[in-house]
């Protein structure tokens, strides 16, 4: 136990903040019902967590080296737990949203320590091993994500998928405590307060912005004074960064073309790979009719093809330019996307099997490489700082995803139910895509239900296809190698190995 109970708690902390990223989507149809929740409101719900895990991640990280990883780690995990139980005696979406964004607070303190203190823990072939666990791990999360929500709120209620986390939560507190090594505090580091509130700021308004616009419209004023304001933020962010002693991240690192794409890869990826996936969750369980276990077994091709094509391609594409296996991954993610965009209003889940599973292989081919691409990408003096980047912008992808694509569906939804001649189309298709066909039904017709939403799932995966082939070529054109003097080649140093392993 002294051996691998390291392991063990890092693991167990890695798998709940990355088990809660997907298992929310599939209880999103009761959540609606049980709340009385909106369709922003179920966006909150699912965004609120992958953007304060996003804001906070950098300063999460420094926060670490001022604390010490071991006591970081724990006072994540605790407020994790705590934020958990408020998500499961949630009495209305406002409360839900709030207790997500602590968990989020949570999953950034623990997300940030992880790696670090398996590379103190471990060393040489221990460490590889360990890292290689780690890996697997985060990708049995979120292969299992959709699955263990089905299972739980089926079978007990959707507030267990919140709930569970609490005695998972107890045994990493334990672990950790009895077995992780005190670790020392890093003297004259400092926190960047300022750069951590800006990013923070910059990237709530931005997000509220996409969301607000499917209520307000693009061009209401409240949405302009939104996206003003994350402008606004976003400079602010430059200028602190600029002056700072100790920044989150270098802003010389996006002048560099390797790093951006890797960047932008990582955000087009979570974007395009699982941000339509909410939405196709509601449609199987409010439009087909399937249970929330069979709305998560329909969509586990995705996941479950990654998680096996993760593990082969590390051994078989070892040596392999990241710049192909990124592109290429890129290109069947989005064209696995457009392949789910098949949808007519007499369409079952099976139609949806052949673009999950492709884009489940690209899937399967860039997360294990977008840590190593993230690293190479850079002089290896930030490789610390470009791996923790990596992270954060993929989480936005994420974030943006959803409320983007949410957008997206309700407005395509609101074309077709106004071609149908529907009252207050905007209104109706609101519900429809908050998972309220059954408020829709007395007045509308089965097959006007059915004929939106497949037109709203459709267009918005074709967006999300285009996003990732673009990304793709964008990759396979800009990502190369950054030079580095000789000495670091081949460098084996606790950073570099570390951010080698990035979550699936």
């Amino acid at each position: 136990m002294r051996k691998w109970g390291p392991l063990i708690a890092v693991c167990l902390g890695t798998f709940m903040l990355l088990l809660d990223v997907t298992v929310v989507t599939v209880a999103l149809p009761d959540m609606a019902t049980a709340l009385d929740a909106s369709l922003t409101d179920l966006q909150w719900v699912i965004d609120i967590y992958a953007l304060v895990l996003a804001a906070l991640l950098l300063g999460a990280g420094a926060a670490a080296d001022v604390l010490g990883p071991r006591r970081m780690y724990v006072v994540g995990t605790v407020l994790f737990a705590a934020a958990s139980l408020g998500c499961g005696l949630a009495t209305g979406p406002a409360s839900l949203i709030a207790m997500r964004g602590a968990q989020g607070l949570g999953a950034a303190a623990m997300f940030a320590t992880a790696l670090s203190l398996l590379g103190a823990e471990y060393e040489g072939r221990d460490r590889s091993f360990a890292l290689g666990v780690w890996g697997a791990v985060s990708g049995a999360a979120a292969a299992l994500g959709p699955v263990v929500g089905g299972v739980l709120t089926q079978g007990l209620d959707w507030r267990w998928i919140y709930l569970v986390n609490l005695p998972v939560s107890v045994a990493a507190i334990w672990l950790t405590l009895r077995v992780v090594r005190p670790s020392k505090p890093q003297t004259g580091r400092r926190i960047d307060w300022a750069g951590t509130a800006a990013f923070a700021l910059f990237t709530g308004a931005a997000t509220f912005g996409v969301v607000r616009a499917g209520v307000a419209g693009w061009a209401s004023a409240t949405t302009a004074a939104t996206f003003g304001v994350a402008a606004v933020a976003l400079a602010a962010f430059i200028a602190v960064e600029r002056r700072v002693a100790q920044p989150l991240i270098d802003l010389s690192l996006f002048a560099q073309p390797p790093f951006l794409a890797v960047i932008a890869a990582g955000v087009a990826y979570n974007a395009t790979a699982f941000g339509v996936l909410p939405y196709t969750q509601i449609w199987l369980q409010t439009v087909q009719g399937m249970s929330p276990m069979q709305g998560g077994l329909a969509v586990l091709p995705l996941p479950a093809t990654a998680f096996v094509v993760s593990a082969v391609a590390g051994r078989l594409l070892h040596g392999t330019p990241h710049r192909l296996v990124i592109g290429i991954g890129l290109l069947l993610i989005g064209g696995g996307t457009l392949g789910q965009a098949v949808l007519t209003p007499g369409s079952g889940w099976t139609a949806l099997v052949a673009g999950l599973t492709v884009a489940g292989v690209g899937v399967g081919l860039v997360s294990p490489g977008l840590g190593g691409a993230a690293l190479a990408s850079v002089p290896l003096r930030n490789a610390g700082m470009a791996g923790g980047a990596v992270n954060a912008f993929r989480q936005l992808g994420y974030a943006f995803g959803v409320a983007g694509f949410g957008t997206i569906v309700a407005a395509r939804m609101a074309s077709s139910l106004r071609e149908a001649e529907v009252a207050a189309p905007a209104e109706a298709a609101h519900t429809l895509a908050g998972g309220g066909a059954g408020a829709l039904r007395p007045s509308v017709t089965d097959e006007v239900v059915h004929t939106a939403f497949a037109s709203g799932l459709n267009f918005a995966a074709a967006v999300a296809g285009v996003l990732g082939l673009l990304a793709g070529l964008a990759v396979l054109r800009w990502l190369r190698p950054a030079a580095r003097p000789a000495a670091q080649v081949g460098s084996s140093s606790p950073v570099a190995l570390e951010h080698h392993v990035e979550r699936p």
